[in-house]
């Protein structure tokens, strides 16, 4: 029988290799990719890379496993000890504190989905989390990743996929 501590620490220790496992995938996709060394960073993950006009594009990308929602909140902590004792508060993510979430949705070992939720599309939401069912034409969806910080890209997306 797996106690609450456990089961807490195992959640933790799976937050960090979901951080490194899409960090990996990132990197051979778009090569420049990095994990955030900043404990108190809001986001994980720096992608690096060139668009179609030849500019440095920059995006700061926040990483949360996904079973069956998508939480865009950040700050709290999770296992058996919830009390914090430094005043650092929760948080929702939005375009001050990254650029994208990523939602990564473990299937098996060798089997996962990305959802790149755009931080633009979370501040319309005001919402703490979606369910993944709703999140569906993001899944897998790099052209939204890389344009995340269009919005009018985003909304014209975000309306052909009925998310706004």
């Amino acid at each position: 029988m797996t106690t609450p501590e456990e089961k807490g620490r195992q959640a933790s220790i799976d937050g960090f290799a979901h951080e490194h496992m899409v960090c990996g995938i990132l990197m051979k996709r778009y090569q420049n990719v990095s994990l955030v060394d900043l404990p108190l960073s809001p986001y994980d993950i720096i992608i690096v890379f060139k668009n179609e006009s030849d500019e440095e594009i920059i995006i700061r990308a926040q990483v949360k496993t996904a079973k069956t929602r998508v939480s865009f909140t950040g700050g709290t902590r999770g296992g058996v000890d919830r009390t914090y004792k430094s005043g650092v508060k929760s948080y929702r993510q939005s375009t001050k504190t990254s650029d994208v979430v990523i939602g990564y949705k473990p299937i098996d070992d060798d089997k996962f989905e990305l959802y790149f939720i755009p931080t633009l599309l979370i501040e319309k939401w005001d919402s703490s989390s979606k369910s993944l069912k709703i999140l569906s034409g993001l899944k897998n969806n790099y052209e939204i990743l890389e344009k995340c910080k269009d919005e009018s890209f985003v909304l014209e997306k975000a309306k052909e996929y009925n998310l706004v």
